[in-house]
C-alpha cells in the first residue's frame, strides 16, 4: 500500500478529497459554456489541499458523462491512486503534465488545459499575445508567453509549462503547435485564465486585423496589474 492509498482512509483528508471533486467536475462544464473545447477534448485538474494528491478526468469521456464519482485521483508522480473512485478508468492524456506542474509549483492548485479557438491560433503561430489591452495588464500581467512544442503523454508538456511559467506573472501559457495551458490557486482559478486568455487571444486578433496595435507602457501594465490584484473586489477569490 501506497502512503497515497494509505492516507485516503483519513476522514479529514477523504472530505477534501471529495470537494475538489466535485469542484473538478462540475467546473468541466464551464468549459463547455465559454466554448473553449470541443467532443472529449481538454481537461481540468485540481490538487488535493494538504496533501500529494490531485483529481483529474478520465479519458475521452464525455463531459455530459463527467461526475464526481467518475473523477481520478492520482498522486503527483501522476499514478492513479487504486481502489478508490474512478480508478479503473484511464485518467487524461495530460496526467504526466499536470503531474509535473503540481510537483514543481507548490502554488498552484489547478490546472486546466483546452482547444480554444483563438488561443490555439496564436500557438499555432508560435506568437506570444502582446499585452494591448487594459483587461490583459489586469489579468496577466504582462504578454502571454509561449511554450516550446512538446509532444504529449510524458512530462515534456508540463516542463514546458514550468519552464515558461516559473516567475512569470502570466497564468496562462500557449503550448506551441498545441494550445493553452492555464494555472490557477485554484481549479476555478485555474478555470477563470482560460477563459480570460480566450477573451484576449481573441480581442488582439481582431484587433491586429483592423490596424496596428498600440502597446501599453510598462509602468502601466504594473499599475493596472497591481490594483486589479490587490485592490479590486471583494476577496482574493473575487478579484479572480
Amino acid at each position: 500500500m501506497t502512503a497515497a492509498t494509505a492516507s485516503v482512509s483519513d476522514a479529514d483528508l477523504q472530505q477534501r478529497i471529495d470537494a475538489v471533486r466535485a469542484d473538478v467536475a462540475a467546473l468541466h462544464s464551464e468549459l463547455v459554456r465559454y466554448g473553449l473545447v470541443v467532443w472529449t477534448g481538454g481537461n481540468v485538474s485540481g490538487r488535493v489541499p494538504g496533501s500529494d494528491l490531485f483529481v483529474i478526468k478520465p479519458s475521452g469521456v464525455s463531459y455530459d458523462d463527467l461526475a464526481p464519482e467518475n473523477m481520478i485521483l492520482c498522486d503527483l508522480d501522476g499514478a492513479v491512486v487504486p481502489g478508490t473512485p474512478g480508478s479503473d478508468r484511464s485518467p487524461s492524456s495530460d496526467t504526466a503534465a499536470h503531474a509535473y506542474v503540481y510537483r514543481n509549483m507548490p502554488e498552484v492548485g489547478g490546472v486546466v488545459h483546452t482547444h480554444s479557438d483563438y488561443a490555439v491560433a496564436w500557438a499555432a503561430r508560435g506568437e506570444e499575445i502582446p499585452c494591448v489591452i487594459t483587461a490583459m495588464a489586469d489579468e496577466f500581467g504582462g504578454p502571454i508567453p509561449v511554450g516550446p512544442f512538446a509532444i504529449i503523454g510524458d512530462d515534456s508538456i508540463g516542463r514546458g509549462i514550468v519552464e515558461t511559467l516559473r516567475g512569470h506573472r502570466s497564468r496562462a501559457v500557449l503550448m506551441q503547435n498545441h494550445g493553452p495551458f492555464t494555472i490557477g490557486t485554484s481549479a476555478k482559478d485555474a478555470v477563470k485564465a482560460a477563459v480570460m486568455c480566450e477573451d484576449v487571444a481573441r480581442t488582439v486578433h481582431l484587433a491586429r486585423q483592423a490596424g496596428e496595435l498600440i502597446p501599453i507602457p510598462q509602468e502601466s501594465i504594473d499599475a493596472l496589474y497591481n490594483r486589479y490584484q490587490n485592490v479590486y473586489g471583494q476577496n482574493t477569490d473575487d478579484r479572480r
